[in-house]
Parts: C-alpha cells; sequence; structure tokens
C-alpha cells in the first residue's frame, strides 16, 4: 500500500480535533429532533461529550421518535415517514423512549471522531507487504479518510453521487468508503466478481462520480463501459502500477495527493450538515431475482446497529482488550462492512487484511498469523474447515484417531450440557478438562483460533452436522440472522444464549414479529427497529413490498419461535416450493437432511415447484482450483477417503456423475431413502435425482458472493437436466390417478 496513505501523527492531531470540535453535532441533529432548537439543552457539546453524556442528553433532547405501529399508527407516506427512496432524502427514525433504542443518533464522522478521541493511538488497520505486517492507528487512519474525502472533493464527487469501489478487502477500500461518506457522497461497494454489464447497472443507478478499482483487471471492466456513465469524472486504481496512463485515471498515490493541500473548510461544512437520518451507503442486493436494488443505509443505521451489535455480543473495548477481526468477506455485503469496519471502529479494535486468495486456501495462515479475537464466516468457509480437517485426521495414526474420536465425544456432550443451561457450568468435567489439553487447545491453535472467544456464521444457512462437528472440537460456532435491510444483524446467538440450528434472540432496541403463523407457529419474520433501512434507491414499488404501512420491514424468510424467544429459519417464502398438489415445502431441511447422510455430496437443490414430484441435483465434493476459484474434477481428500470406505475406486467427479459408479450411485439412493422414511407425506419424497458434472461455484455462477445457493440461475443453467426428471412420468392407474389417453 502506498505510503501516502499514512499521516504524521503530530500533524493530525489538530485536523482530526478541530473536525471533532463545536458545532457538528448540533446541526447534525437539528432535523431529527421533534422539538424546537430552544428546547435543546447542549447543541455545542463535542461529538465525544455527546457520547458519553448519553443519559443526560436523552433528557434533554426529544428525538424525532417514530414508535412502533402498537402504539401510534405511523405516516408511511414517500418523504414523510419512516421511508423515502430519495437519495437526498431524510426518514423519520425509530427510536425508542428508553433503553438501546433511545440511543442519541450519531453521524459516521461523529462516531468515528469519539473513537479517534478515545483510542486515537491504538492500531486500526493491518496489512501484509511482502512477508512484513504494516498498520496505522486511528489517527492515521481518519485522516487518511480526510485526505481522500478532499480528493473526492477535488475530482469533482457530487453531494448524493455514488463512489463505486471495486476490489479485495484493503485499507484502500475502507479509506475510499469512509472518506466518501465524509465528502457527502454515497459509498457503493461492488461485487469483483460482477461483470462488466453488472458494474454498469450499480454506477450508473447510483449516479456515481468515481469508480475505485483494484487492479487492471477490474479496471478493463469499467472502460469496457465507460461511454454508458455519464455521471463518471474520474477512476482510481489502488493496487499495481498502471498499464497505461488514460485521462482521469490516477493511482491511490496521486489520488491522494489531489486533496493534501486543499483547505479544511469545505469538507468541514459538509461533515458539520449531514444527519443521522441521511443516506451514507448504499448495499445493491445480488440480483438473483431480477436487476440488483440499492439499499439505502443511513448514518444512523451504521452507528447505532454498530453500537447495538457491539453492546449485544460484548465487544472489548480498545483500552481494556483490543478486539482484532481478519477481513476477507466480499465488503460489498454488508456483513464483512458491519464486521470489518463499523463494528471494529465503534469499540476501537483492530482489522487485519486477508490475501486476495483468501478462500482459496491462504486463509489458514493469516488466522494463524493474526489469532482473532472475533470470527465470521459464511457456512461455507466452516465446511471448507471441516472437510480439510477430517480429511487431515484420516491420515492420522490409529492412536491419535482414537483419541480425537474420545475427545469430540466429551467436547459434544459437555457442550451441549453447558448450551441447555444456558452457558452456566460450575464446574466442568474432568474428562473435559483432559481433552481440552489434549486435543482442543491444539486444535484451536492450528486454526488460529486460540484467542477466539467469538465465532459467527451467517448469510446463508448451515447444517446441524458442520455446528455439532465444531462444537465437539470445543469451538462453539453462533449463528447470527439478518439482511442487507437491517443493516446486517437482527438476532444473535451468544455463549449463554444459543441453540443447535438457531440464529439466537432479538438485538436489544430490535423487534420479531411472526405474520400469519401456521399452527406450528411459522409465520414470515418482520422486523422493527433503528437497523432498519431507509428504502431502496429510487425503487418506490420494490420498497412498499418490502417496508408495509406500519413500517414493518418483511424478511421474505418464514421462521418461529420456541418458548424461549429463540428464532429458528424455516424457509423462504420465494424458495418455498408449491407442487402441483398445492403441498407447501421449503427446500433446505431435505437439501441439509441429505447431506448429512451422504457426506459425499457438496451441494443439493431441491426441485419441484408446479411439478408432480419432487426432484434434486447433487453435486460431489471436488478440489477448487487455486487460481479461478473454478470447480475442478478431481475428487477431495475426504471424498476419495468415503468412497474408499464404500468400496469405490472412483478418484473424480467424471466417474459418478450420471450414475457411472454403482457403489456410490447406491450409496446416494440408501441416504435418500432415509430422508425420504422421515417425509411426513408423499409429496415430500424426492423420487428422481442425478449427480452434475461439476460442482456449484462463485466463477460458475450456480453461488453468489457469500456461497448462497442462486437457485433461480440454477434453474436456468440445468433445465435440460431437470426436464428430464420429468419426462414420462409414471403414475398408478387408479380411479383417482387415471392413465392418460394416448
Amino acid at each position: 500500500m502506498s505510503t501516502a496513505m499514512v499521516m504524521d501523527p503530530s500533524a493530525g492531531d489538530a485536523s482530526y480535533l478541530q473536525s471533532c470540535g463545536t458545532g457538528d453535532s448540533a446541526a447534525s441533529l437539528e432535523d431529527v429532533t421533534a422539538e424546537s432548537a430552544a428546547n435543546e439543552s447542549s447543541e455545542e457539546e463535542s461529538t465525544c461529550e455527546k457520547e458519553e453524556e448519553t443519559n443526560h442528553q436523552q433528557s434533554t433532547q426529544s428525538q424525532a421518535i417514530a414508535p412502533r405501529p402498537n402504539s401510534l399508527a405511523v405516516a408511511s407516506s414517500e418523504g414523510t415517514g419512516l421511508w423515502t427512496t430519495r437519495g437526498d432524502g431524510e426518514v423519520k427514525l425509530r427510536m425508542s423512549e428508553s433503553g438501546p433504542g433511545a440511543e442519541v443518533p450519531l453521524t459516521v464522522d461523529q462516531m468515528i471522531c469519539g473513537t479517534v478521541e478515545r483510542f486515537g493511538g491504538y492500531t486500526a488497520l493491518g496489512w501484509k507487504e511482502g512477508e512484513q505486517w504494516k498498520s496505522m492507528n486511528y489517527r492515521e487512519y481518519y485522516q487518511s479518510c480526510r485526505n481522500a474525502a478532499k480528493s473526492f472533493l477535488k475530482l469533482g464527487l457530487e453531494r448524493y453521487h455514488g463512489v463505486g469501489i471495486l476490489g479485495f478487502n484493503s485499507a484502500e477500500w475502507f479509506i475510499a468508503d469512509i472518506g466518501a461518506i465524509l465528502a457527502g457522497g454515497f459509498a457503493v461497494g461492488i461485487y469483483t466478481t460482477n461483470s462488466p454489464e453488472a458494474c454498469q447497472y450499480v454506477a450508473e443507478n447510483c449516479q456515481a462520480n468515481i469508480l475505485v478499482v483494484e487492479n487492471h483487471k477490474q479496471l478493463q471492466k469499467i472502460l469496457q463501459v465507460q461511454d454508458q456513465l455519464p455521471h463518471l469524472k474520474a477512476i482510481i486504481q489502488y493496487k499495481d502500477e498502471l498499464k497505461e496512463k488514460r485521462p482521469n485515471l490516477y493511482t491511490w498515490a496521486e489520488f491522494l495527493e489531489l486533496g493534501k493541500e486543499e483547505p479544511e473548510e469545505q469538507l468541514d461544512a459538509i461533515i458539520s450538515s449531514q444527519k443521522p437520518n441521511q443516506c451514507c451507503t448504499l448495499i445493491y442486493t445480488s440480483g438473483t431475482t431480477g436487476q440488483p436494488k440499492g439499499v439505502m443505509l443511513s448514518h444512523d443505521n451504521l452507528t447505532w446497529t454498530a453500537f447495538a451489535t457491539g453492546r449485544r455480543v460484548r465487544l472489548a473495548d480498545a483500552d481494556k482488550s483490543p478486539e482484532v477481526v481478519v477481513s476477507y468477506l466480499p465488503l460489498s455485503h454488508i456483513a464483512a462492512q458491519m464486521i470489518d469496519i463499523w463494528l471494529t471502529i465503534k469499540v476501537g479494535g483492530a482489522t487485519y487484511f486477508a490475501q486476495p486468495d483468501a478462500l482459496k486456501g491462504s486463509l489458514a495462515n493469516t488466522l494463524r498469523e493474526i489469532r482473532p479475537t472475533a470470527f465470521m464466516g459464511v457456512p461455507r468457509v466452516w465446511e471448507k474447515m471441516q472437510e480439510k480437517m477430517k480429511s487431515v485426521g484420516a491420515k492420522s495414526s490409529t492412536v491419535r484417531r482414537k483419541v480425537a474420536s474420545w475427545a469430540k465425544d466429551v467436547g459434544l456432550q459437555t457442550n451441549l450440557s453447558k448450551m441447555e443451561r444456558n452457558g452456566a457450568m460450575s464446574r466442568k468435567p474432568l474428562n473435559y478438562r483432559l481433552a481440552k489439553k489434549l486435543v482442543f487447545r491444539k486444535v484451536r491453535k492450528a486454526l488460529g483460533l486460540d484467542r477466539c472467544t467469538k465465532c459467527y456464521t451467517g448469510a446463508a444457512p448451515i447444517t446441524k452436522d458442520t455446528l455439532e462437528f465444531f462444537l465437539s472440537l470445543d469451538v462453539p460456532v453462533y449463528e447470527l440472522y439478518g439482511m442487507s435491510e437491517s443493516t446486517g444483524p437482527h438476532t444473535i446467538s451468544l455463549p449463554e444464549a444459543f441453540r443447535l440450528t438457531s440464529c439466537g434472540k432479538v438485538i436489544p432496541g430490535c423487534e420479531t414479529k411472526i405474520v400469519k403463523p401456521d399452527a406450528e407457529g411459522n409465520g414470515e419474520i418482520c422486523f422493527w427497529g433503528r437497523h432498519v433501512f431507509m428504502g431502496y434507491l429510487n425503487m418506490a414499488d420494490k420498497t412498499e413490498e418490502a417496508l408495509d404501512a406500519d413500517g414493518w420491514l418483511h424478511s421474505g424468510d418464514l421462521g418461529k419461535h420456541d418458548p424461549q424467544d429463540f428464532l429458528f429459519i424455516t424457509g423462504r417464502i420465494k424458495e418455498l416450493i408449491i407442487t402441483a398438489g398445492g403441498e407447501n415445502i421449503p427446500p433446505v431441511p431435505s437439501e441439509d437432511a441429505l447431506k448429512e447422510a451422504v457426506p459425499l455430496i457438496s451441494n443439493a437443490m431441491l426441485i419441484g415447484d408446479k411439478r408432480k414430484f419432487l426432484s434434486m441435483l447433487l453435486t460431489i465434493k471436488s478440489e477448487v482450483n487455486s487460481d479461478t476459484g473454478a470447480p475442478e474434477d478431481e475428487l477431495t481428500p475426504e471424498a476419495v477417503e468415503l468412497c474408499r470406505k464404500l468400496g469405490s475406486s472412483s478418484t473424480r467427479v467424471s466417474d459418478i456423475a450420471g450414475g457411472r459408479d454403482r457403489l456410490v450411485h447406491a450409496a446416494i439412493q440408501e441416504g435418500i431413502t432415509r430422508v425420504n422414511e422421515r417425509a411426513s407425506s408423499n409429496a415430500q419424497r424426492i423420487q428422481k435425482w442425478t449427480v452434475l458434472e461439476h460442482d456449484f461455484s462463485i466463477t460458475g455462477g450456480e453461488l453468489g458472493p457469500t456461497m448462497k445457493l442462486k437457485r433461480p440461475v440454477v434453474m436456468k443453467m440445468y433445465k435440460e437436466q431437470i426436464e428430464n426428471f420429468y419426462k414420462e412420468v409414471p403414475s398408478p392407474t387408479t380411479p383417482e390417478t387415471p392413465l392418460p389417453t394416448k
């Protein structure tokens, strides 16, 4: 990374203190207060004083509170209530009268300033150059963000226009994101896997004035569609040397130099005019069922969610025990942004950047080097870890395998007992303490998770098998649940409050409502709280679909609460299979059950919407190309070992696909039979299936950036195989179902 990013700490003190000085806070809050400015008692307090004197302010400021509908009907008309689709629009904040939901609203700048004043000398960001780790502290970080903001303004960034960021996680990504917000624009992450056309759509939708790209490869995507981007004024490449000089194309160092000599007053005026209830970030949905939607997140969405979530999971402030995270998940996704950027800033933690090939294998090395205190992995990351550990374990000596098996039994039973007691266990059993010494500590150290007290998963369903595997190794993986439209988390599991396959309990200050529950309590999950988004940019119809007249966010997910208020996700309304006979079937339970029954299977997708019976597409666990991320024909070591146990000599997917390996075919059919035996009706039984020629992947298009299955895409890609399932369907000749006439 260019040293131009790093400021002289002594030079930065004055500027960051000036930007956190008097005047900012009152201006930011004046339009979200319900009463006149005459009733304000602390207009001239600094940001940090405001944050520290929250309780005092709550008694002296009356915010524009939007009570939940149970207590007051809320006006929801465009531009005047809880939502807007205008980039320059403002919304009424969903504040509570007390508790976490009553916390004073802050802008992004105010939150960062509070951290800089408290933890200015603490490490904020770390990255690797060659074999050396480099870092910058919070004073340097904030000054770099201000420099970037001034450079954006110099390049012509207009208020409420986008700054698109296209590249792998890095300090430059963070600085461009925050710099765009400080300068009054929108921070807009663009998925690195996007095609040029997809990049063009996002950039034009947010009227991007500036695009920040990682390297020549990403630059080429933009150059291909540059003539279709009328608002674009400049492009910045933050890694590698430029391969060609072009007008309005800058290196990262050149970009930062543009704003260095610019006066602070213009930037300070823009920052002072920002309000917590205005948009600052756009998160674009993956667009699996149409064009991506720009999820508008306000300053308050980001700062309040960081506050409420950090408090819920008990993240430690930097002066007590600095939190350390590794950034590797796509930053265009809200989960990565909330954890890597906003939560970490809120508590003064340190974010270290993994290598771009993290998901192709290097993440394990980074984790061992950094030893994070908190780690978030999408289900596929945990599954890959599980597969690798099983593969290594299979090669161990007989004695080692027996010890590991004993320890896992002890670990699972001890942790399940602890779970049932809500984390309370006066004294751990002797066999657990022995297993911890012999196995668990070594496993955690090998994974790089020996300091990690908070291991999380989310963004897609995870199997019970994977959760139990890590629980047996004394690595509880806690599920959380939310969506882009809720600024990330809505429910979170905790060490003293988790259940296997549950997404935990709602974050204090937020509320959950189950709409139209059936006899078993399953209904649509709806959200309320200050984490609920402002609206979809320029999409009023889509916004009204997501937010009902009372302001509740409809998730589209099906779920239920147990008697202890743990939330369980049972399906997705749009994914719900409605058979030709009218039976509603959520696909995920059957898919997970089969993957658990047949560990050889990597991905499974249930088919049957408007069909006479259910069928399933299956893929086998295979190696992944370390350069492209594409699935290869070779089976994983674990898959080869599983084949050997079946008596099969297959080593490639092509040996198995299409029923070529009778032994594997029989094993899969046996697994399907076991799953079918648990079906509650004949309609829920899987009648036909096939093994595809290669596994699903991001590069192949079947998986989204967070490894979530893109069902509509798979339906199109494998249309021929699916149609083959339903040719010449055999029907029993009974009076109810006579054979059709020829």
